[in-house]
């Protein structure tokens, strides 16, 4: 193995979707460098990363549920339009004098009733997921400009913190916000313990050690940008810092990374998406599996709706248009692949923040919208063809499955058992 290969296997793991994500970390970067060239600086700058993290805090918590989905084997084009109707729904609730608070539950509640019909369909119906979302994203649009009549909302200053807010000023004055300044402690705190950790745990199986270099290559690298980052949502204007809504993000990945990587039914998922058949003989709950992952993605859809309209501070009929491509984009791009059940939330947070460089980027160097909306469209269509070359190379392909269902459909024919007794038996892999 050349050192090279040794260094990429130790840093991000041997497995193949953390091969894809040690290339999309690069990528990041890339973009990053390349982008704070041309623009002079700005695209590091504290006020654009506040704004950034702003802007694409729904985006990357649609991603979190879109990735659990195409895992399982489905696609949800429904999102965009489910966030826009909830959004419109709350909006119309507070207006009418619901306190905000329970304007947030009403909505939670939205998304998981509709998350419960589209699963419904899908899980226990036998309608393919493609479908069921494309009827919803015509249902849930139409609902919208029916309910707002093509009108825009106002929501109350408390509602648009969850969107708009920012981590409080307190203690004294250190020309930073402290509470950034904990928040990023506690951070790095939390990289060095699982790196301890996990050597521990290592140890403790009597597994091959990681070199010491290694360990502390890693954790130089990760706190490194930690303490750089802390330092930019620190040190932005007065009233400003790290904004609530990347709390929200931050705490959904830990949960969602948790409830995946070590939960029994966060391994149902993966084991779904690898081979369902062999998952339901192996007895997974297939449809329990489905229901879940599409009612929780409209649960997450309903939040990022409602986190978009707290920062605008208001409803629209516009809202949400293109939210599904995004999302979609961002699981791909961070190296999800449906048929091996591949794919994690770090990677897709990871995706979702290549595409976000890429789009706050070409803003700032003055590319105007719809060729803005050309290039993303083509880095998508990069990341699927990236996954033909690799079926094309024995590898997983996300293309091969998104006829999944149709293919589920074929082996209750007669000949069912010989065919399934052909397909060989994937091993999911979860990060």
């Amino acid at each position: 193995m050349s050192r090279f290969k040794e260094l990429q296997k130790n840093l991000f793991g041997g497995t193949t979707s953390n091969a894809r994500q040690f290339t999309m970390i690069f990528t990041l970067v890339f973009a990053l460098v390349l982008f704070q060239i041309l623009t002079d600086g700005l695209t590091l700058n504290s006020g654009n990363l506040i704004i950034l993290t702003q802007q694409y805090a729904y985006i990357s918590v649609l991603s979190i549920g879109m990735l659990m989905v195409i895992v399982a084997g489905h696609i949800d084009l429904s999102v965009g339009s489910i966030a826009a109707f909830v959004g419109i729904i709350v909006a119309k609730a507070i207006k009418s004098g619901l306190p905000w608070e329970l304007g947030i539950v009403l909505g939670l509640v939205v998304g998981a009733i509709i998350g419960a019909w589209q699963g419904f369909w899908v899980a226990y119906i036998g309608v393919p997921a493609f479908i069921v979302t494309l009827a919803g994203m015509l249902l849930f649009r139409g609902g919208n400009q029916f309910i707002g009549s093509a009108e825009t909302i106002q929501v109350p200053d408390g509602f648009k913190q969850i969107g708009a807010g920012y981590l409080p000023e307190w203690g004294p004055n250190t020309g930073y916000n402290n509470s950034t300044l904990v928040l990023g402690l506690l951070a790095a705190l939390a990289v060095i313990w699982r790196e301890l950790r996990a050597r521990r745990t290592r140890r403790e199986m009597e597994a091959e050690p990681i070199p010491a270099w290694i360990t502390i290559l890693r954790l130089v690298i990760m706190v490194g940008v930690i303490v750089f980052a802390t330092l930019r949502y620190a040190g932005g204007r007065v009233g400003t810092s790290f904004p609530i809504s990347g709390c929200i993000l931050a705490a959904l990945v830990i949960a969602y990374s948790f409830y995946t990587r070590n939960t029994p039914g966060g391994r149902h998922i993966y084991a779904v998406g690898g081979n369902a058949r062999a998952a339901e003989l192996s007895g997974v709950k297939l449809r329990r599996v489905n229901f879940f992952v599409m009612m929780n993605m409209s649960v997450l859809a309903a939040l990022a709706g409602m986190i978009f309209v707290a920062r605008s501070g208001a409803s629209g009929p516009q809202d949400g248009n293109g939210w599904e491509l995004d999302a979609i984009a961002a699981v791909f791009v961070g190296g999800a692949a449906v048929s091996g059940g591949i794919g994690t939330i770090g990677g897709s947070i990871v995706g979702g923040l290549v595409m976000a460089v890429l789009n706050n980027g070409l803003q700032l160097i003055g590319v105007q919208t719809d060729r803005v909306q050309i290039i993303k469209g083509l880095f998508l269509l990069a990341a699927v063809a990236l996954d033909v070359y690799n079926k094309s190379q024995g590898r997983f392909s996300i293309i091969g499955s998104i006829m999944r269902p149709f293919r589920r459909q074929e082996l209750t024919e007669p000949d069912a058992p010989n065919q399934a007794g052909q397909e060989s038996i994937k091993t999911p892999v979860a990060g």
